[in-house]
């Protein structure tokens, strides 16, 4: 597995001295090349020198390999006339190995003594172009190398990826150490990469009289270019210590490329790229989902004539800020409140004293509606939640009275349907920049025909304002409305809730606006109701009219309430209130005293 995937780089033989057992002897062998363009080699395979001199080995190439060889056969062993000679030899040179990938590593290369040039049958590879499969470890095969090796081959019972081996005969090392080299600066052995790219020395001595060979290398010169294997110079002498290279005269590197890297990191790296892709991909697909089902609305045939006042939920959604709790402004019957901005539409049901109506969204289980934004705020904060010096002035609370008359005469007789409101109070009255009263929120309003009977429905509504028949009919009429209306308009002159506790936490009651100034009538200090934030600072005739006024809107017999067309007369002074007389009934205070709201 791990030769196909170094294929490419292809680290072979790099340099083969020729031992001829017969031929012509020499009793010394000494040759030192500072570079290699006019070295006396024989080239085979595809090592090549380049024209500056360094001697290239192997390139990107696959499954080959090269050989550089000594040109003269060296004798080793006995002379001619049968005489021992020293086979002593001292050698060194220099060399650089730079992978194609720069996390992979190449197979060895080795310095080696052969019998024979060319190797014949020799595999490249892990044979190094020395051996095959079936020539491994014969022994008549006299080969001693010397490997660098950069791979671990578990075959050959490597020591690990990075060590130099002694060879005899086979890939099998006799000897061999982890690449390493004595630091003088710090006085201990370092490892050495052989693969790390830069120029590293060797020296290889053999004392044929001990019968001892050594290996030593070192880093040397500087960092080399990223190419396969190089040898920069050689020096080699028999019977001698070999001259040392000129390492200022060897030849320069080409320049630096940047590293390849391995096609395992780069599928690895392709492999990444697509799974985040196909994450990005699969996330936007879950976001544009989510977001589709979080905008979805529902549409059914009948809206297609309301197009004009419908919004979208994104429409919404964007303007409130995401409904955000700084865009609320309050909760009614119908739900929350919200302000939101850049919304333009027109509605059908429209008044000067109504909250305009802007249009609708549908979504799931809810119901949107949208209203024209009112910058005053709601009529309660007004008149409950004030100091004296930012109460309403009376003329602005009996304009406020008559606006909301007028709004609710044109909700029950002046559309197209009767339209009931069902949650008339002081809170769904807002006001505009002028002061104007506007009812708002319809979110409980109940449309039928003109003359038809209204359904019975469940009771809403808020206490104080629930006229008292609806708990018990279960239906909501405009009378209730008008109920609503006769509470709100107390709750405006009086300056109090329709319902207040008094007294302390122990002894604690409830009382009803209605019944206090009922009872306030009854004792004929009317007056005395109306808002002590007022300072009496009203039109008598007014607040008397608001007080009586509010009286028989809050009647409990809903046949004896007046209409809203009749209200808008008593407001107008184009008719008279009824005649109030007593009646049995209502508590007056010390005295007893009964009132009929009306005779």
């Amino acid at each position: 597995m791990m030769c196909a995937l170094l294929s490419r780089l292809i680290l072979l033989l790099i340099a083969i001295i020729f031992v001829e057992v017969v031929g012509a002897f020499r009793d010394v062998y000494d040759f030192t090349y500072n570079g290699f363009s006019r070295a006396n080699l024989s080239l085979d395979g595809i090592a090549e020198v380049s024209p500056n001199g360094l001697l290239l080995l192997t390139n990107f190439s696959r499954q080959n390999q090269g050989h550089a060889f000594y040109s003269f056969p060296l004798r080793f062993g006995s002379s001619p006339g049968g005489g021992n000679i020293s086979s002593s030899f001292s050698t060194t040179f220099v060399f650089a190995i730079v992978p194609e990938y720069s996390d992979l590593g190449g197979h060895e290369f080795a310095f080696a003594l052969s019998p024979t040039r060319g190797r014949p049958g020799s595999l490249p590879v892990q044979y190094l172009g020395l051996f095959n499969k079936t020539d491994n470890g014969n022994p008549s095969n006299h080969v001693l190398a010397v490997e660098l090796d950069t791979v671990y081959s578990r075959e050959f019972k490597d020591i690990d990826d990075n060590h130099v081996g002694i060879d005899v005969n086979g890939l099998q090392s006799i000897e061999s150490k982890h690449a390493a080299y004595f630091s003088h600066e710090t006085g201990r052995y370092t490892n050495l990469t052989l693969m790390r790219g830069d120029p590293v020395q060797v020296w290889i001595e053999y004392d044929g009289a001990k019968k001892l060979l050594n290996v030593t290398l070192c880093p040397a010169g500087d960092r080399s270019s990223p190419t396969n294997h190089y040898i920069l110079g050689w020096s080699f002498k028999m019977n001698g210590e070999a001259r040392p290279l000129d390492l200022s005269r060897l030849p320069p590197l080409p320049p630096r490329r940047p590293r390849r890297r391995s096609k395992l990191f780069e599928v690895a790296i392709a492999l990444a790229v697509v799974l985040i892709l196909a994450a990005v991909v699969f996330g936007a697909l879950v976001f544009i989902l989510w977001w589709r089902n979080k905008f979805q609305e529902i549409r059914e045939d009948w809206e297609a004539a309301y197009a004009s006042q419908r919004f979208s939920y994104r429409e919404l959604y964007v303007a409130t800020k995401g409904f955000s709790d700084k865009q609320l402004l309050g909760t009614g019957g119908f739900g929350g409140v919200y302000r939101g901005t850049q919304i333009v539409s027109i509605g059908q049901l429209r008044h000067r004293n109504l909250v305009p109506l802007l249009g609708y969204s549908r979504r799931k289980g809810e119901l949107l509606l949208v209203y024209e934004f009112m910058s005053n705020g709601s009529l309660d904060k007004h008149l409950f939640d004030q100091p004296h010096k930012s109460a309403l002035h009376w003329s602005q609370r009996f304009r406020i009275i008559k606006g909301i008359a007028l709004a609710l005469h044109h909700l029950h007789e002046g559309w197209e349907q009767v339209v009931i409101h069902r949650d008339v109070k002081a809170s769904n009255v807002l006001l505009d920049g002028g002061m104007n009263g506007r009812l708002g929120d319809f979110g409980l309003a109940r449309l039928y025909d003109h003359g038809s009977d209204p359904r019975t429905t469940h009771v809403v509504g808020t206490l104080g304002y629930l006229a008292p028949e609806v708990p018990m009919t279960g239906k909501s009429t405009t009378s209730a409305d008008v109920f609503a209306f006769g509470a709100l308009v107390l709750e405006i002159a009086c300056g109090r809730r329709t319902v207040e506790v008094q007294g302390p936490p122990e002894q604690a009651s409830e009382v009803v606006l209605v019944d206090w100034v009922s009872r306030c009538w009854g004792r004929g200090v009317v007056l005395e109701a109306s808002d002590p934030n007022l300072r009496g600072d009203f039109v008598v005739e007014e607040m008397e009219l608001a007080l009586r006024l509010g009286l028989i809107c809050s009647h409990p017999d809903p046949a004896m309430r007046p209409s809203m067309r009749q209200v808008i007369q008593y407001l107008e002074g184009n008719a008279s209130l009824p005649e109030m007389s007593k009646y049995g009934g209502a508590d007056t205070g010390p005295e007893d005293v009964d009132v009929n709201i009306w005779s």
